[in-house]
C-alpha cells in the first residue's frame, strides 16, 4: 500500500512573520454545554501593506457576527475554509483597527479535548499546540503574543482564567494577564471546585496566593502538590534567579486530559493523576512524578511563557530546557545519582527506540504534518540531554552566565534555537556551529572506543558514526563530550573524571606517567546521548561494578553484565554466572544507596534486550527473551536467597508512610528484592505484603508478583472492591493486568477488560492504561499469532474517531515492527495497513502510520 504525500506538511524554511501586530485581546465567554458564545475583540496594527488577514478557526465554529471598527465588511471580502477565515486586504484599514467576532461552539461534543471542552461537567481548555483555533478565530501561532483580558459568565461556582483577578461576583469573573503571551497559553476553567490554598513570598517581597483546585472530596489528596509547588518556586529563585510575576498561581486537576499537564500562564491545568496523591492510592513513583511535573510546569513560567518559541519547530527550546531544569530540581530534592540513572533508562527506552526506527527526527525537525505528533521523547528528553552537554562544555559558571543573558535578552520574545545558541556564544566566546548539529541531525551516534597501552601511556581512540535516518542518510561528526576516569588495578581512582571533547570522526587522547594499566571508566554520568561500543569482558565489567566511583558508570557496568548474560540466554546459550556472582556483592553492600541497589537489581527490560539483539544483527525472539529474563531472575534468587531474605526484612520501613526520598529508597529496594524472591517462593511473601501493607506502593508491587505467579485474582478483586470508584487506582488496576499477564493470556485479558462498563475508553488515562499495559508486555504484544497487533489496531481506529491525538501517540507501540521475524512483520504490517485504509483517518494517525509503513524492508 502506498500513502501519498499530503498538502498539510509545514516546513521550517517557509517561516514568515505574521503581517499584523496584535496589540491586545478582550474575550467574553457565555458558557453553556452545547452552545457557548465567545465574543473576541482583537486590536491589530498592520506590519505590511496589502496583506490579507488570515485567522485560524476550525469548521466546528459557528460564526455569528464579524465587524471591523464596528462595520460589517463586504461579504465578497470574507472567505472561509475548514481551517481558516480570511479577510481580504481590500476590506482592512491601512492603520490600526479592531476586529470583533462572535461565535458559537459546542464544548459537550468536543471529545478530542482540544480547545474548550467538558470534563465531568466542568469547562476546561487545552490550547497547546493548536487548540485555541477551536475556540474562536485567531492567529493561532506562538509568535503572536499579546495581553489578554477575559470575562467569563457562567452559573458554575468557580471561574478561572490567566493572570490576576479583576472582578469576581456571582455568575461572572474577569481576569487580566499583563504579560504578553501566545494563544496556546490561554486557559479557562469553570466548575464546581474547592481549593487547597497557601501562599509564597518571593525574594522581592511579593505575596503570591497559591491554590490547587480539585473536585469536592479530593482536598485531602492535594497537599503534596502544594508542597511541591512551594519547593519549585523557592528552587527556581535559588538556582536560576527566576521570580514569579503574578499575584496568584492556580493549579486545576482535570480528569479528562490529553497531556500530563499544561503551563498556561498563572493557571496550570493538570491531569488529575499528577496532582492527587495519598498513601493508600498513590505509589512512590506517583509522588515523585507529581513533584517533578509540578516543578516542570512552574519552571515554564520563564522557559516557555516569558520566553516562548517562535514557531513549533522550536518546541525543544522550551521543552528540552524545562525538562533539564526539572531534572536538576529532582536531583536536588532526591538522589542525584539515582535520578541520572533513571533519566538515562527512560531516554534509552523511549528516545533511542525512536531514533532507531521510522519515526526518527531531530530535536528540531525541519518539517511536520501534524505538530501534535512531535511531542516526543526526542523533543523532550533528548532536548534536555543536549542542554546537559552544553552545560558540561561551558562549565557551571558559563552556563549560569549564558542563562542570565538569555533571560535578559529574550524576555517577552518568541525565540529560536539560533537565539539560544547565540547567547552561549556571546557569554562564553565558544563557537557552537558544530554543536548545533545535535539540534538538526536525527539519530543516536555510535561511539567506538579502543585502547592502546605501553610504556606508562594509555591512548584512547574514539570513532563516531551516526547511522542513516529517514531523510538524513549522511551525518557529519558532532561535538561529543566524553567524561572518563581511570581506575587502578587495586580499585583506587588514578585519574578523576575529566571531559574529553571529541570533534572529529576519529580522535585519540593519551594519558602519560601511569604506573600500571588502568581500567577505563568511560562516558561517566552519561555525558552524551550516544551508544558506546568497546571491547570489554565480563571480568572487567564486574570490576567496574565493584569499584567505579561514578554511580552511573557503576550501574552501567552491572547493566552491561546483565545484558551480556541475557543476550546469550536469549540465543539458547548458557550464561549468567559472572553476573549472578557480581550482583551478590552489591546485594551485600550495606554502604550503597538503597535506591541505587534497587536499580541494579532490576534486570534490563525485554524491550531493551530486543533492541540490543537487533543492533547486533540478530532477529529478536520475544518468547525466548521472556524466558531468558525469567530464568536469570530465578537463578539470582536461588543463589542469593539468604542474602535477599535478610535484605527484605531489613528494608521494611517502620512507622507511618512518608513519600520522602529516604523512605522511598528503602521501599524500592525491598520491592526489587520481593520481585526476585517471588520467583522461588511461589508468591507467599507477596500475598502477606498485599494483606498487610499500609500504602499503595507495596500493595501494587505485591500485586505484580501475585499476578506473575498466577495468584492475583483474589488481590485484584479486593482492590476493586476497595477502590472501584477511584479512577486513578482503577487505571493502575486496568494497566497492570495485561502488562504482567502470561504471554498466552495477555490479549485475552485485555479483551475481557475492554468489555467492562468501567472501561471508559474516551478517557485518555483509562485508554492509555489498558492499551499501554498490553504494549508494555513485550512478548504479549508481539505474540506470534498477531493478536496483540490486531487488538491494538482495532482500538486505535476507534479512538481516532474520538480523539486523534491519543490514537496517534499510542500507535508508537508498532514503532519497532520491522525488527522481528517475517511472520510477525507480516501481521504487524497488516494491522498498520488496515489503519491506513480506514475511512476518515485523522491527519494525526495517518502521519504516524504512513511513516511506520514506509520503514518496511
Amino acid at each position: 500500500m502506498t500513502i501519498e504525500a499530503t498538502a498539510n506538511e509545514q516546513f521550517l524554511a517557509d517561516y514568515r512573520p505574521y503581517p499584523f501586530d496584535l496589540k491586545q485581546v478582550a474575550l467574553e465567554f457565555d458558557l453553556a454545554p452545547a452552545a457557548t458564545r465567545v465574543l473576541a475583540a482583537l486590536d491589530f496594527q498592520p506590519r505590511e501593506s496589502g496583506a490579507d488577514l488570515v485567522l485560524d478557526g476550525g469548521k466546528q465554529i459557528k460564526l455569528l457576527s464579524l465587524t471591523i471598527d464596528g462595520a460589517v465588511p463586504d461579504a465578497a471580502h470574507v472567505s472561509r475554509d475548514d481551517e481558516t477565515l480570511t479577510i481580504a486586504a481590500a476590506a482592512l484599514p491601512s492603520g490600526p483597527f479592531r476586529l470583533e467576532t462572535e461565535v458559537q461552539i459546542d464544548p459537550s461534543a468536543n471529545t478530542a479535548f482540544e480547545g474548550l471542552y467538558l470534563s465531568g461537567g466542568m469547562f476546561c481548555t487545552q490550547c497547546e499546540a493548536e487548540g485555541f483555533r477551536h475556540i474562536t478565530f485567531y492567529p493561532d501561532r506562538p509568535d503572536v503574543m499579546t495581553t489578554f483580558r477575559v470575562l467569563v459568565r457562567s452559573d458554575q461556582p468557580v471561574l478561572l482564567s490567566n493572570g490576576n483577578p479583576v472582578r469576581q461576583e456571582p455568575g461572572l469573573a474577569e481576569w487580566h494577564d499583563p504579560w504578553p503571551k501566545p494563544s496556546y497559553l490561554f486557559a479557562l476553567v469553570a466548575g464546581d471546585l474547592v481549593a487547597v490554598s497557601d501562599h509564597f513570598t518571593t525574594r522581592s517581597g511579593r505575596d503570591v496566593a497559591l491554590n490547587v483546585w480539585v473536585r469536592p472530596g479530593d482536598q485531602d489528596r492535594a497537599g503534596f502538590a502544594m508542597e511541591s509547588l512551594i519547593k519549585s518556586m523557592k528552587w527556581d529563585e535559588d538556582a536560576y534567579g527566576r521570580e514569579y510575576d503574578l499575584d496568584v498561581f492556580n493549579i486545576v486537576a482535570v480528569d479528562d486530559f490529553n497531556m500530563g499537564a499544561m503551563e498556561n500562564k498563572g493557571l496550570n491545568i493538570f491531569n488529575s493523576k499528577l496532582v492527587l496523591a495519598s498513601p493508600d492510592t498513590a505509589t512512590d513513583a506517583d509522588y515523585e512524578r507529581i513533584e517533578s511535573v509540578i516543578a516542570h510546569e512552574y519552571f515554564h513560567n520563564w522557559t516557555g511563557n516569558r520566553i516562548t518559541c517562535r514557531d513549533w519547530f522550536q518546541l525543544c527550546l522550551k521543552e528540552g530546557l524545562t525538562v533539564f531544569r526539572d531534572q536538576q530540581f529532582t536531583a536536588d530534592m532526591r538522589s542525584a545519582a539515582v535520578k541520572r540513572i533513571s533519566d538515562v533508562q527512560s531516554l534509552r527506552a523511549r528516545q533511542f527506540r525512536e531514533d532507531q526506527g521510522p519515526l526518527a527526527h531531530p530535536p528540531r525537525p525541519d518539517h511536520y504534518e501534524e505538530i501534535n505528533n512531535f511531542y516526543t521523547a526526542t523533543v523532550y528528553e533528548k532536548g534536555a540531554e543536549v542542554i546537559g552537554m552544553l552545560k558540561r562544555l561551558v562549565g557551571d559558571d558559563g552556563y549560569r552566565k549564558s542563562l542570565d543573558l538569555y533571560f535578559q535578552r529574550h524576555d517577552g520574545d518568541a525565540a529560536t534555537i539560533e537565539d539560544w545558541l547565540q547567547v552561549f556564544e556571546d557569554a562564553t566566546g565558544r563557537d557552537l556551529t558544530q554543536f548545533k548539529r545535535w539540534y538538526t541531525d536525527a539519530g543516536t551516534p555510535r561511539l567506538k572506543m579502543a585502547e592502546d597501552w605501553g610504556d606508562g601511556r594509555l591512548t584512547l581512540r574514539f570513532t563516531q558514526n551516526t547511522p542513516p535516518t529517514p531523510g538524513q542518510p549522511d551525518k557529519p561528526a558532532r561535538v561529543i563530550p566524553i567524561s572518563v576516569g581511570l581506575i587502578g588495578p587495586n580499585g583506587d581512582e588514578v585519574l578523576p573524571s575529566q571531559i574529553l571533547e571529541m570533534t572529529e570522526a576519529s580522535q585519540s587522547f593519551s594519558f602519560d606517567g601511569l604506573g600500571a594499566r588502568p581500567v577505563v571508566s568511560a562516558l561517566r554520568g552519561f555525558s552524551a546521548p550516544v551508544i558506546l561500543e568497546r571491547e570489554i569482558d565480563d571480568a572487567t565489567r564486574a570490576f567496574l561494578l565493584a569499584h567505579d566511583s561514578d554511580p552511573f558508570a557503576r550501574w552501567e557496568a552491572g547493566r552491561d553484565l546483565a545484558l551480556s548474560a541475557l543476550l546469550q540466554l536469549a540465543q539458547g546459550n548458557m550464561a549468567g554466572d559472572d553476573y549472578i556472582a557480581a550482583i551478590g556483592q552489591l546485594i551485600a553492600d550495606e554502604n550503597a544507596d538503597p535506591a541505587f541497589r534497587a536499580l541494579c537489581l532490576n534486570l534490563p527490560s525485554e524491550e531493551e534486550i530486543a533492541t540490543r539483539l537487533s543492533a547486533r544483527g540478530v532477529v529478536p525472539d520475544p518468547d525466548a527473551i521472556h524466558a531468558a529474563r525469567t530464568d536469570l531472575a530465578r537463578r539470582i534468587a536461588e543463589t542469593h536467597e539468604a542474602l535477599l531474605s535478610n535484605l527484605y526484612r531489613l528494608m521494611a520501613v517502620p512507622g507511618a508512610y512518608s513519600p520522602d526520598a529516604d523512605a522511598a529508597a528503602r521501599r524500592s529496594l525491598r520491592i526489587a528484592v520481593l520481585g526476585l524472591l517471588s520467583r522461588i517462593d511461589g508468591g507467599d511473601r507477596a500475598e502477606v505484603l498485599f494483606g498487610t501493607a499500609g500504602n499503595m506502593t507495596e500493595r501494587m508491587a505485591a500485586l505484580v508478583c501475585l499476578i506473575r505467579r498466577g495468584r492475583g485474582q483474589t488481590a485484584l478483586r479486593l482492590l476493586e472492591e476497595e477502590f472501584g470508584d477511584n479512577r486513578l487506582v482503577m487505571d493502575k488496576w486496568f494497566m497492570i493486568q495485561p502488562m504482567v499477564a502470561p504471554v498466552a493470556e495477555s490479549v485475552q485479558i485485555a479483551q475481557t477488560l475492554a468489555k467492562r462498563k468501567d472501561f471508559d475508553w474516551k478517557n485518555p488515562n483509562r485508554f492509555r492504561a489498558l492499551l499501554g499495559g498490553l504494549a508494555a508486555n513485550h512478548a504479549g504484544f508481539h505474540r506470534a499469532d498477531g493478536a496483540g497487533y490486531a487488538f491494538t489496531a482495532d482500538w486505535l481506529m476507534k479512538m481516532d474517531r474520538a480523539n486523534p491525538q491519543i490514537a496517534a501517540r499510542m500507535s508508537t507501540a508498532f514503532e519497532t515492527w520491522t525488527r522481528y521475524d517475517a511472520g510477525r512483520r507480516e501481521k504487524a504490517l497488516a494491522a498498520l495497513q488496515r489503519m491506513a485504509a480506514m475511512e476518515g483517518i485523522s491527519r494525526n494517525l495517518r502521519e504516524m502510520v504512513s511513516r511506520m509503513i514506509a520503514a518496511r524492508k
